[in-house]
């Protein structure tokens, strides 16, 4: 089964008109012709079965067949994460936090960040892509970065953590986690939350956590911390 992305699809459509971008790649590089089968989502739960009838290059037309809502998750996962320094690394970030299970994230510019600029655009396709190839019907929310101290003024949800590396108390993220609880996780940069930034999470309301026994890198910390969560959440 191959998935298709497209967010304007509705369940009250009955055709609908790829752009010309998909429909090359539809009718040119997949040689799907009139009568072939796709499947789409809309990225909101929706998966669409369609019927090609206009193998155009340039307008691939279809007929909706049908469609089916999917149930959304019992639990909602934000993660609020500094980006590397390194695009790649964040990108393999959202790719593997879309394939495990991630409904939010948000991109934190902190204390010692060491990139505070990112191409959201690049990164959205990099989410769509994860998705479709995971044949997941809900597309994950990616947001405009935000200052750490901007981010703690957001509104709590059930479970707020924050990760960190300093020698103090913190309880390992897998003991404070429960099932069908919206949480959200802070994952800092490579340098680490600032002291004060630690201080600060924790007068919002964030509980200290570890991931394990070992040091890890910005991006595997994160999805550390969505395999956690999915696997008390499907467990």
């Amino acid at each position: 089964m191959q998935l298709f992305y497209n967010p304007n699809i509705t369940a009250i459509d009955t055709t609908f008109i790829f752009d010309s971008n998909e429909s090359k790649h539809i009718i040119k590089v997949l040689r799907k012709r009139n009568g072939d089968q796709l499947w789409i989502t809309n990225g909101n739960g929706y998966l669409f079965e369609a019927k090609i009838i206009g193998d155009n290059l340039k307008k691939c037309e279809v007929e909706l067949v049908s469609s089916k809502k999917t149930h959304p998750k019992s639990h909602w996962l934000h993660i609020a994460v500094a980006p590397t320094k390194m695009n790649d690394r964040f990108e393999w970030f959202l790719e593997k936090a879309t394939e495990i299970g991630i409904d939010e994230i948000t991109p934190i510019i902190c204390e010692r960040s060491e990139r505070k600029v990112i191409k959201l655009e690049r990164m959205q396709r990099v989410i769509e892509s994860a998705m479709k190839q995971s044949l997941q019907t809900y597309l994950p929310k990616l947001n405009e970065p935000i200052s750490f101290s901007e981010f703690l003024e957001k509104p709590m949800t059930e479970l707020q953590f924050i990760a960190h590396c300093e020698d103090t108390e913190r309880h390992e993220l897998k003991r404070r986690v429960a099932a069908d609880k919206d949480l959200t996780i802070l994952i800092g940069p490579e340098g680490d939350f600032s002291p004060e930034e630690i201080k600060n999470a924790m007068q919002k309301g964030y509980a200290p956590v570890a991931m394990g026994k070992t040091r890890l890198r910005t991006e595997t910390a994160a999805i550390v911390a969505c395999s956690i969560v999915a696997t008390i959440n499907n467990g």
